[in-house]
């Protein structure tokens, strides 16, 4: 993907459209596992979902965005990839053991955003909000997106990391259609569809192992 002196992504919307990744696609969210989330997500998973070159090169990006202050930490697991603690750390996420064994998190949620798109979150509760290899996952993610802006500060930043590894069966079948300009494609326009948000940027992260893309937006 070609991308500025800055290392930010450009000229990825005819790159996208060549793939068709347009997210307003009849079927585009539909799964292949329709079954409730709570069923697959059941059983804890400590695992890692990407490799530890991914891991380190999305919490060099976090850095770079500079995670700290009041977190969230959406569609959570047992770790946060962030290289340090912020002050407060809030998880979202849908299994409770695996948001128990994150020792860094002072406020665990467990609430299924494919189920209720709201964040049970006040007004302007965050400063910044990350979400790590799980945008693929969501069926409403206009809906999340405006709600995390709702949640945010004023000028907060949504983070959100991703790579071309999922669970194929609950990952939405427009993001198992396209490439990884498709996917940085879609996620940027997640973003600008809300209303809620600036110009996102988009980057290719470096990665010695899984490929690492991250866009993120401040709130308007």
């Amino acid at each position: 993907m070609p991308t500025d002196a800055s290392g930010n992504i450009t000229s990825v919307a005819d790159t996208a459209s060549r793939s068709g990744s347009s997210f307003s696609a009849p079927g585009f969210f539909d799964r292949s596992d329709s079954r409730d989330d709570a069923v697959f997500y059941r059983p804890p998973r400590l695992v890692q979902h990407i490799d530890d070159a991914a891991v380190a090169a999305v919490s060099a990006y976090y850095d770079e965005v500079g995670v700290d202050g009041d977190v969230l930490d959406l569609m959570s697991s047992w770790v946060s990839h962030l290289s340090t603690p912020p002050r407060h750390l809030t998880l979202l996420g849908m299994n409770a053991a695996e948001l128990a064994a994150n020792t860094w998190a002072h406020e665990r949620v467990v609430h299924d955003l494919n189920a209720d798109p709201r964040l049970p979150f006040a007004d302007a509760s965050f400063d910044t909000v990350v979400s790590t290899v799980s945008v693929d996952y969501l069926t409403a993610p206009v809906a999340v997106f405006a709600d995390v802006a709702r949640v945010l500060r004023p000028g907060g930043r949504f983070a959100v990391t991703f790579s071309n590894r999922c669970f194929p069966t609950k990952a939405v079948r427009g993001w198992l259609a396209t490439d990884d300009a498709g996917h940085v494609q879609i996620v940027s326009d997640y973003f600008r569809a809300s209303g809620a948000f600036e110009e996102p940027v988009a980057q290719e992260r470096p990665s010695a192992g899984d490929p690492v893309y991250a866009v993120c937006a401040a709130r308007r």
